[in-house]
């Protein structure tokens, strides 16, 4: 079966990932991806072996091998090299303006009724306040753990 993605590094290419494999100073799936590029190259300078005979050399999957070469003759060098950026990060909730009204207000008397403020309190309190559009109780209690703060 002829393969869809066929690795052939240029000289250049191949001497930075030598270079780059030799000095092991980066992370290890970088250097994983480098050393498949290298075994995987079809040019006149590459050994050119088989996706299952790099996967168990390299001890990873055969579809690692096939995701590898397909980045890089899609997307070039770097691609193949490095991990993607996820496209889902969303913007935090409550920026830091809404952050400190939130320590402010855990740290403030609670409702009266109420011994201690709750989680789900805190979030009501914070959208009648107009802090915020609307803000879940769990993202409240996310800001307060890493602010290192108690609600009470």
């Amino acid at each position: 079966m002829k393969k869809e993605y066929v690795v052939q590094l240029a000289r250049h290419q191949r001497q930075q990932l030598c270079r780059l494999v030799s000095a092991g100073a980066e992370r290890a799936r970088k250097l994983t991806h480098a050393r498949i590029l290298l075994a995987a190259d079809a040019s006149a300078a590459g050994p050119r072996q088989l996706d299952a005979a790099i996967a168990e050399a390299l001890h990873v999957g055969v579809s690692t091998v096939e995701r590898v070469r397909k980045r890089f003759c899609e997307e070039g060098l770097e691609a193949a090299l490095n991990r993607r950026k996820h496209a889902n990060h969303r913007a935090p909730r409550l920026d830091g303006e809404a952050e400190a009204h939130l320590i402010a207000l855990a740290c403030s008397e609670p409702p009266s009724g109420r011994g201690r403020w709750s989680l789900r309190l805190l979030a009501d309190r914070m959208v009648t306040l107009e802090y915020v559009e609307n803000v879940s109780h769990e993202c409240v209690r996310q800001m307060l753990k890493r602010g290192r703060s108690s609600p009470g």
